[in-house]
């Protein structure tokens, strides 16, 4: 399915495919997997994630109760479906502690900014039946209490807005510069490698751009629809920086306290040097995004070229010194 277009998801739109998929799977035994990924309109990468999943799903956690499905990569097998036959299905019984959990956590959802109040609505009439059958575990439950961080809020309108197909307002704070810019953004999925991103068509530069969620400093819904132009969502399987072939050259030493920067950087050669150390050849298409990492890694690294990259960091790390050196003295006068 290479170059055809695919459309922008979220996890609902995800959660309701992976629901119509059980079906779909239990009426066909042996499905195919293009034929498959062709009825639900996804790639069949896409499928293979979901069908990873639904493993972990079922009606409990106990033996038997999950979904036994597989796949022998050309085919789809469901070993186990009369696990969700009616005459299986037990009443579901939640003990104290799950049925504390699940309150507490619904109530927080309940409350995060950006949820459609018909959302907001259906999850307060559920969690209110939940209540009445939880009896006294229902008490211990309303005295507490979670709090979302402002990536729950900035998370819940880049959801509302892929689902509304509505343009984002943003203000993002870009670490590679230390600044903080303001854009409109046409949002197309969200996605999670390590953090929480957003990958969306930029207004500002008309091209397409991952934003970290808990760098965005502010965040508004436009009334303006999102447009983004068809573009096929790239494969993030291998991580979120896939460097090109024709990007820059960087070339970093590090000591033996270094070492972790082979494990979180994509590089082309990491070979071992005397000392215990690496010496890293990676691409990107910013070398001087590095400059940051130069920093981090004080006296366990170093870059080594391009010549002006390396430079530019050895003058960063001057103007840090001199800076903190600055603030000791002000608090030496101070004392």
């Amino acid at each position: 399915m290479a170059g055809k277009p695919v459309r922008p998801a979220n996890a609902i739109d995800q959660t309701r495919r992976m629901l119509s998929l059980v079906t779909y799977l239990r009426e066909r035994p042996g499905a195919r997997i293009e034929d498959v990924a062709r009825a639900f309109g996804v790639t069949e990468d896409e499928l293979v994630s979901d069908l990873d999943v639904l493993p972990m799903c079922g009606t409990s956690f106990r033996g038997g109760d999950l979904l036994d499905i597989d796949t022998d990569g050309e085919r789809i097998w469901w070993h186990n479906p009369a696990a969700l036959a009616a005459e299986a299905a037990e009443p579901l019984r939640l003990a104290s502690d799950e049925a504390t959990a699940l309150l507490v956590a619904a109530r927080a959802v309940s409350t995060l900014p950006g949820l459609r109040e018909s959302d907001r609505q259906a999850l307060l009439r559920a969690t209110a039946k939940v209540e009445a059958a939880a009896g006294e575990a229902a008490g211990a439950s309303s005295r507490l209490s979670v709090t979302f961080e402002s990536e729950g809020g900035v998370f819940a309108d880049v959801d509302r807005a892929i689902s509304e197909r509505r343009r984002l307002w943003i203000r993002y704070y870009s670490p590679a510069r230390d600044e903080v810019t303001e854009r409109e953004i046409d949002p197309i999925r969200l996605v999670s490698v390590g953090h929480t991103y957003v990958e969306a068509w930029c207004r500002r530069s008309e091209a397409r751009r991952t934003f970290r969620l808990d760098r965005v400093a502010e965040i508004r819904i436009l009334d303006e629809p999102a447009a983004p132009p068809e573009i096929e969502l790239r494969d993030l399987s291998e991580g979120l920086v896939q460097p090109a072939a024709e990007d820059p050259e960087v070339i970093i030493e590090v000591g033996p306290g270094g070492r972790w920067v082979a494990e979180y950087y994509p590089h082309d050669s990491a070979d071992e040097l005397p000392d215990g150390g690496l010496r890293i050849t990676l691409r990107t298409p910013d070398p001087a995004s590095l400059r940051r990492l130069a920093l981090r890694l004080g006296r366990d690294g170093r870059i080594v070229a391009p010549p002006e990259l390396a430079e530019s960091a050895r003058r960063a790390a001057r103007e840090a010194l001199a800076a903190y050196d600055g603030i000791e003295a002000r608090d030496a006068d101070g004392a």
